[in-house]
């Protein structure tokens, strides 16, 4: 049980984010240091953990609550984040660079906070829950993420169908706008696809397109009227700074990486290989085991703490915010990556 507790490290986040909201000044970058100076520092000095969870499949009612509420706590502090940062925005006298402190620190709350956890829940069966994982994605404007992750994304991962897998030698710069409105476009077609089945129209609100777009109009309206439309553009950048934080990460957990075609057309069956992992601890416990990747695709349904490290599935040289870092630089990424990928597609 102790150990299960070094999960409370990911509210060091949010933590860090209200820290910003409340002395301003350059604490407002509080959430960026911490995210992207102090979490590789600190996966650098520490030793990789490749321990799997001594806890079963399918762990104890008690047990499996305790990781439960640990996501579930993240939806009211997310939303007392975003209230306190609206506030501050509109009624404070801020310096440029504070306000972009701020607008970056809440948008990695967004990624983090929001669209990470939303991507656990999901994908779980619960209608609350799923009901809560649309609540996170909704500040973010990524709704559609619902559709296109889970219907789209885990069934084409690693091949050229797939908007949110990385392509070798394309760079972060190259992959944001292609994912992006691939992304979309993919969503829309899932729907349509869906409402054909069910010999329903495609243009009403019977749509969960349509009803995205309507919810996130509906979340700006309400903004820019309860507290003006210069935070409501502000929620909107703050939104994108969340989205395009999910996209990095998509971005170096399947770089280069691809399914073979068989002769009967189709492609191989997803395995641990066609996902990069992380055993970096610390920033595992901050984003909820989201670095064990290649497990997760393997069975997206195991709950994040029992996800496993895998010997087969190939391992980044750094962790997560460390790797988003290097992928901000194409020519160093390239350096770094594109050996390993070309080794471990010779060694499979």
């Amino acid at each position: 049980m102790l150990r299960d507790l070094r999960y409370l490290f990911a509210y060091m986040l949010p933590l860090c984010a209200l820290l910003g909201l409340y002395l301003q000044g350059w604490w407002s970058f509080s959430a960026v240091v911490f995210a992207f100076g102090i979490i590789p520092f600190v996966d650098y000095i520490l030793p990789q953990s490749k321990v799997n969870s001594r806890g079963v499949e399918e762990p104890s009612n008690g047990s499996q609550r305790f990781f439960d509420w640990l996501l579930y706590i993240n939806v009211p502090l997310f939303y007392v984040i975003l209230v306190v940062f609206f506030v501050v925005i509109s009624s404070t006298d801020l310096q440029t660079y504070e306000l972009v402190g701020l607008i970056l620190s809440n948008g990695i709350i967004g990624g983090t906070l929001g669209i990470n956890v939303a991507h656990e829940l999901g994908h779980r069966s619960s209608r609350v829950e799923q009901v809560l994982a649309k609540a996170l994605l909704l500040p973010n404007l990524y709704l559609h993420f619902f559709i296109e992750h889970n219907r789209g994304h885990h069934k084409h991962v690693a091949t050229p169908h797939d908007p949110a897998t990385s392509r070798f030698s394309e760079s972060l710069y190259a992959f944001w706008p292609r994912t992006v409105w691939g992304s979309y476009k993919s969503a829309w077609a899932l729907e349509k696809e869906r409402l054909k089945r069910a010999n329903r129209p495609v243009f009403s609100l019977q749509n969960h397109m349509i009803q995205n777009t309507v919810l996130q109009g509906a979340y700006l309206f309400v903004i820019a009227m309860w507290f003006n439309p210069w935070v409501m553009w502000v929620a909107v950048a703050t939104a994108i700074v969340g989205f395009l934080l999910l996209e990095a990460v998509n971005y170096i957990e399947h770089y280069g990486l691809v399914r073979k075609l068989l002769p009967n057309g189709r492609y191989e069956p997803v395995t641990p290989k066609h996902s990069w992992n992380s055993e970096h601890e610390l920033g595992r416990i901050v984003l909820y085991e989201l670095t064990r990747h290649a497990d997760h695709h393997y069975k997206s349904t195991r709950p994040y703490q029992s996800l496993r490290y895998l010997e087969e599935s190939p391992n980044l040289p750094a962790g997560y915010p460390a790797s988003i870092l290097l992928s901000l630089v194409p020519p160093l990424w390239f350096s770094v990556m594109n050996p390993k990928v070309k080794q471990f597609q010779k060694n499979i």
